[in-house]
């Protein structure tokens, strides 16, 4: 069980359920103590090792290439990445309760090219109102979603790739195929991405204030004990009392919302609402989620793990271009730091399970 995973929903969720017995009375408890407290922190080594190995790999990015961490290209980075940060804070929720969401590409356009077409319309429109009516967009989605899983009891896999091309028909025969350009949106609309608040990136703006909110919300509210819960043992989380059916529902009322959000933000960036926008990005989110140290089993993810995966993964889709490498290897490269994610959290999965079961024999 993962420290996550504690059923206890009052109880703080960084403690082991079973902690190990009498290591003092045993030869080499120094050693001993020593390692159980090194396993039980493995996350944090995990994170560590991730945010060094971004450290390294931005020392090489920036041999090769001088302009990598220049002020400019940072903050280029930074606002690049915001909006797959944002959208990888709903997809930690979904996949610690053991789900996933295929269908926020498709979400995000649906969002963006309704707001596109109403602020086309209507130039008058205050930018708030269009984030309001994305965000609303984006829960509705969730919402169906979330009852298809939860009370249905569809596969997440299956509803939400349902879902996915329900969206994006209904983006085209909203649309008739045709784009809304730069000049058919009010300047205040694309301010909402290209503006800056006190010299900071609005985007990056979005993605703070959504951190702190999720941060808070995960850590500190009882609703978000019951999300680690129902992720660790759904089973058992109904049989102490938690509306398994509700969280779930709400993980993906969540996700939907702030894909609702990223899809408003990605309109206003690029200056153009498209059929097609977001195509396939769901797959970098959940990749960036997975990179972050976010257990595809359930139950176990950090904040600050997402933070980390959203930062590498865009390092990755910054840096690369700047070294001159080929839009082939780019993909063949980020697949491999994708792929050795995945490997090392199952492997860190299993020595924690073992080690669960060492100290049930203590």
């Amino acid at each position: 069980m993962q420290s996550q995973g504690n059923l206890n929903p009052n109880g703080p969720r960084g403690d082991a359920n079973i902690q190990p017995r009498n290591f003092e009375a045993r030869p080499n408890s120094r050693l001993a103590g020593l390692f159980s407290k090194l396993t039980r922190n493995s996350e944090a080594f995990r994170e560590l090792g991730l945010l060094i190995f971004i450290l390294v790999l931005s020392a090489i990015f920036q041999l090769r290439n001088p302009k990598f961490l220049s002020i400019s290209n940072i903050k280029d980075l930074l606002a690049n990445t915001a909006i797959l940060s944002i959208l990888a804070v709903g997809m930690m929720m979904v996949i610690i309760t053991r789900g996933i969401d295929l269908s926020i590409g498709s979400t995000m356009a649906l969002s963006g090219m309704i707001t596109s077409l109403t602020v086309s319309a209507h130039p008058d429109i205050s930018p708030f109102l269009s984030l309001v009516q994305g965000m609303a967009i984006g829960l509705a989605a969730g919402l169906v979603i979330g009852v298809l899983v939860a009370y249905f009891k569809i596969l997440p896999i299956i509803a939400t790739l349902g879902l996915m091309n329900i969206l994006r028909g209904m983006t085209y025969l909203i649309s008739k195929g045709k784009w809304v350009s730069a000049y058919q949106m009010s300047a205040g609309f694309k301010n909402l991405s290209t503006g800056t608040t006190f010299g900071i990136s609005n985007l990056i703006l979005f993605a703070i204030v959504i951190y702190i909110l999720y941060t808070y919300f995960i850590n500190q509210t009882r609703t978000g004990r019951y999300i680690y819960a129902v992720g660790s043992s759904p089973d058992t989380a109904e049989l102490i009392g938690i509306k398994r059916k509700r969280i779930v529902l709400l993980v993906y009322a969540l996700m939907g919302l702030l894909a609702g959000l990223a899809g408003v933000l990605w309109v206003s960036k690029f200056a153009s609402a498209q059929g097609d926008t977001a195509v396939g990005y769901e797959m970098n989110v959940i990749a960036a989620t997975v990179l972050g140290g976010v257990s595809v089993a359930g139950g176990r993810g950090k904040v600050s793990g997402i933070l980390l995966g959203s930062i590498l993964f865009g390092i990755l889709a910054n840096a690369l271009p700047l070294i001159n490498i080929s839009p082939f290897w780019q993909q063949f490269i980020q697949g491999l730091v994708i792929l050795a994610a995945i490997i090392s959290n199952v492997l860190l999965q299993r020595r924690n399970d073992t080690l669960v079961l060492k100290k049930r024999a203590i």
